[in-house]
């Protein structure tokens, strides 16, 4: 299944239900905390090497990136500027030259200048051994980063690359500070430091994180909250039932349809509901390195065999998933178009032909009767513990000699 619908549950970027002072086109309201449920925490805060919501909801509003999509641009692929001020690009389209903004400052106090910017994207780009870095492979194409005056970053490319500024775009890219990175590179797993508009005031595990409206941020008027606080529960019914008693205004990732609307005929008009395509990124990671998986025959039998089509019907009345799409945003400007995708394995609609295609090349590649496997999946219930029961449901639906079993993965 791929990219889906979310649903919210007061107020968020998606399918969401929000209080009505805050509804989209009326006057900004100041003042107030933002209580918001997070349904999974993070193993580290560190952005640069984790990937999970459970970090980004609650610890992005503590930083900053170097440039940042457009949150009012319909299409979302406006790129617009945040620490940094402007940018320009040479003619060759291989270097990329951004002015940091002056006045900007980290809640220690100290001045932020283009020399955090390199230090943080050489963590990113050019991890040193033992430092981990989610999304280093986004960036093999940068040759080098030098930050020439203190106002001034650049970025050098081995070849032009169209995607480059979104790419820098990504909302995981922290800008930390430099000398805490040259002390201990690990500092940031454990600690939170940003010049984001909301500082860090505690994280209770289990329990819930607090932010504070920053009065030295560099955007002046903003924040409009005085702070938020992020109520950790796994539960969905939980969730719900903290939204509809109004313990807690919102919900950023997501409700099922049945939740949404238990919520709509709870709250009526003290709830509106919104609903947009995103990116789910829900895939099936298979681990090559173990047979029969190390034959990509397996693998492709194992893509071939799911009907994506009939899955986002089912699926979609009773999770956050929905659309069938490539790795972008469905109906966003750099979708894959439903013919280029349909050509995709398992993105034809012959599921027929396409499973009788599977069963040849398991045959072909020597697997077993009654040959068996276990499929790991998050222990977060949604939308993984439905997207996992069909998965299994659909690899036995298309060979009956092959055996798969859930078993909880290690990490939420």
């Amino acid at each position: 299944m791929g990219p889906s619908s979310n649903a919210a549950g007061a107020a968020g970027r998606s399918r969401c239900a929000r209080g009505a002072s805050g509804s989209a086109g009326k006057a900004a309201v100041r003042g107030g905390e933002l209580l918001f449920a997070v349904p999974s925490e993070s193993p580290s805060y560190d952005g640069h090497q984790e990937e999970t919501f459970g970090l980004i909801h609650p610890t992005a509003p503590h930083y900053n990136t170097l440039v940042r999509i457009d949150p009012f641009d319909k299409s979302g692929t406006k790129v617009v500027p945040d620490l940094a001020e402007s940018w320009t690009v040479s003619r060759d389209g291989r270097t990329y030259t951004f002015r940091v903004r002056p006045d900007v400052r980290f809640h220690d106090g100290s001045e932020l200048t283009s020399r955090d910017v390199k230090a943080s994207y050489d963590k990113i780009v050019f991890p040193p051994a033992g430092i981990a870095s989610r999304r280093k492979g986004a960036y093999a194409n940068v040759e080098a980063i030098e930050a020439p005056n203190p106002i001034t970053v650049v970025f050098r490319l081995k070849w032009p690359q169209g995607s480059f500024i979104s790419s820098l775009a990504s909302p995981w890219n922290w800008i930390y500070r430099a000398d805490i990175l040259a002390r201990d590179m690990r500092w940031y797993e454990t600690n939170v430091m940003g010049t984001g508009p909301f500082t860090f005031v505690e994280h209770v595990k289990g329990s819930h994180w607090v932010g504070r409206k920053n009065p030295n941020y560099w955007d002046k008027g903003k924040p409009y909250l005085n702070g938020y606080r992020a109520i950790f529960i796994r539960d969905s019914a939980a969730q719900v039932s903290a939204i509809r008693a109004e313990r807690a205004h919102i919900q950023f990732r997501g409700f099922s349809p049945a939740e949404r609307d238990t919520l709509v005929a709870a709250l009526g008009t003290k709830v509106t509901v919104q609903d947009s395509p995103w990116d789910c990124m829900l895939y099936a990671t298979i681990n090559h390195e173990k047979k029969p998986f190390d034959d990509k025959r397996v693998r492709r039998a194992l893509t071939l065999a799911v009907d994506r089509y009939e899955g986002s019907q089912a699926i979609s009345k009773i999770a956050i998933v929905r659309t069938v799409a490539g790795v972008q945003v469905p109906g966003s400007p750099f979708a894959t178009p439903p013919g280029d995708l349909e050509k995709l394995a398992g993105y034809g609609h012959d599921i027929n032909k396409s499973r009788a295609e599977a069963r040849r090349l398991l045959k072909e590649a020597g697997v077993p009767d009654g040959f068996s496997f276990t499929f790991k999946n998050r222990s977060v219930p949604m939308p993984y513990e439905p997207l996992g029961v069909w998965l299994i449901d659909q690899w036995r639906l298309a060979w009956a000699s092959v055996r798969a079993q859930a078993a909880p993965a290690s990490r939420g």
